[in-house]
C-alpha cells in the first residue's frame, strides 16, 4: 500500500510528492493524459520546447519559491514583454509610456496622465460593469484599442455584461518599460518545464491514461491518503450541479521560416481575429533555428467534459464552489488542493506555495 495516492501529474501534486518522497512518504500518482505536467507541460519539436497549453512564463516576488525551483532547472533570463495587435496596428504591453506614445503622439508622463484623466471622468460613481471599470482605469482609447475585443473573445459575452471585480486593476506604468511582470525574479527553464516535472516525481510510481473517476473506490484502496488535484464538483458527481469555465482550443504549426513575429506573444485585441493570442515559442528560449513553430489560441465555451482553464467567479459559482468545499471538508482521508481542486486561478508561483504549505501541514509533525 502507497502512504499518498496523487490524482494528476500537473505542477502541484509534483510538489507535493517530491516533498512526500523527502519525508519518506511512497507515492503513486495517476494522470488521466498522457503526459506529465499538466498545462506546464512542454514538448520538443525540432529543438523547439512547445509549451502545449499556452505560454508559462515563471515570474515571482518570493526568493523562497525562485530558490526551490532552481533545484530542477536552469532558469535563463526571458522577460515577458508582449504585443497588442490591433487590426495591425502594434503597441507595447502593459500599458506604458511605449503604449502612450504610439497611441497619442506624445512624449511625456504628464501628457499621458492627462489624457488618461480627460477620459476617465465619463465614468462617474461606482463602475457598474467591466466596461465602466476599465474605461474609470485607463480611459476609452486604451479600452477601446487594448481591452474591449480581446476580454470579449477571452470571455464569450459583452464587458457591459461582465462584472466590474474582473478588472480589479490594469497595470499601468508611466515609464517607458515593456517588462510584463513586477517581480524581481523571471525566467523560462532551459529545456522546458517536463524536465522539471519529471524530477520532481522521480521515484513515484506513475500511472499515465488512468482517470480515476473511473473507480474511485478501488483507487483508494491502494493508499492510506489521497492528494485529490482534479475538479471538485466531478469528485462529488456534480451534486450542486458544475462549477463553470472558460476552456481554450490550440492549433499549433510548424514554419519554415526562420522569425515568424519577433516576439513570443502577440495578443489580437480587435474583435475580428478569433484568435486572442500566437505564441512563437523559440523566443522563450532566444531560439536560432532556421524555422519555427507557432500556436494560436482559441477561446472556447466550456461545457462538462472540456478542457477547464479559467474559473468563472461570478457570485453564482463561488457559492457553488462553497458548497463543494464544505463537502471537502468532511472527506475523511482526501486532501484537496491546485486550482481545479480549490476553483481559483494559480499563477505557477501560487501552485508551488500552496503545495508548499499542504507538505508542510502533513509532514513537519
Amino acid at each position: 500500500m502507497f502512504d499518498y495516492l496523487i490524482v494528476g501529474a500537473g505542477l502541484y501534486g509534483a510538489v507535493f510528492a517530491y516533498e512526500a518522497k523527502k519525508a519518506g512518504k511512497t507515492c503513486l500518482v495517476l494522470e488521466k493524459r498522457s503526459q506529465i505536467g499538466g498545462n506546464c507541460y512542454t514538448e520538443d519539436s525540432h529543438g523547439i520546447q512547445v509549451h502545449q497549453y499556452g505560454a508559462h512564463i515563471f515570474h515571482t516576488s518570493d526568493p523562497t519559491i525562485w530558490n526551490y525551483v532552481q533545484q530542477f532547472a536552469e532558469f535563463n533570463h526571458y522577460i515577458n514583454s508582449p504585443i497588442a495587435n490591433y487590426h495591425g496596428e502594434i503597441y507595447n504591453m502593459p500599458f506604458n509610456m511605449n503604449t502612450f506614445s504610439k497611441m497619442w503622439g506624445i512624449r511625456t508622463p504628464a501628457e499621458a496622465k492627462a489624457i488618461i484623466k480627460h477620459q476617465c471622468s465619463e465614468i462617474s460613481g461606482e463602475p457598474k460593469n467591466l466596461e465602466e471599470q476599465a474605461i474609470h482605469l485607463v480611459g476609452r482609447d486604451v479600452y477601446e484599442k487594448l481591452v474591449k475585443g480581446y476580454t470579449e473573445k477571452q470571455w464569450g459575452r459583452p464587458c457591459t455584461e461582465l462584472p466590474a471585480s474582473i478588472l480589479r486593476r490594469l497595470p499601468v506604468r508611466f515609464v517607458y518599460d515593456n517588462n510584463y511582470f513586477n517581480d524581481p525574479y523571471q525566467g523560462i527553464p532551459v529545456g522546458g518545464y517536463t524536465k522539471i516535472i519529471q524530477k520532481m516525481l522521480d521515484g513515484c510510481d506513475i500511472r499515465l491514461g488512468v482517470d480515476f473517476h473511473d473507480s474511485p473506490e478501488e483507487f483508494r484502496k491502494l493508499a492510506r491518503k489521497v492528494l485529490y488535484t482534479g475538479t471538485i464538483d466531478s469528485y462529488f458527481h456534480y451534486c450542486y450541479g458544475p462549477l463553470e469555465y472558460r476552456s481554450l482550443r490550440f492549433e499549433h504549426e510548424f514554419l519554415e521560416e526562420e522569425n515568424y513575429q519577433g516576439v513570443a506573444v502577440v495578443n489580437y485585441t480587435d474583435a475580428e481575429t478569433p484568435y486572442t493570442r500566437i505564441i512563437e515559442h523559440k523566443h522563450f528560449e532566444f531560439g536560432q533555428q532556421p524555422y519555427t513553430v507557432i500556436s494560436r489560441e482559441y477561446p472556447l465555451e466550456w461545457s462538462p467534459g472540456t478542457e477547464p482553464y479559467y474559473p468563472i467567479n461570478d457570485e453564482k459559482n463561488q457559492a457553488r464552489y462553497q458548497q463543494y468545499a464544505a463537502l471537502a471538508e468532511k472527506e475523511k482521508g482526501v486532501l484537496f488542493g491546485g486550482r481545479l481542486a480549490e476553483y481559483r486561478y494559480y499563477d505557477m508561483k501560487d501552485a508551488i506555495a500552496s503545495a508548499l504549505a499542504l507538505a508542510k501541514r502533513e509532514f513537519s509533525h
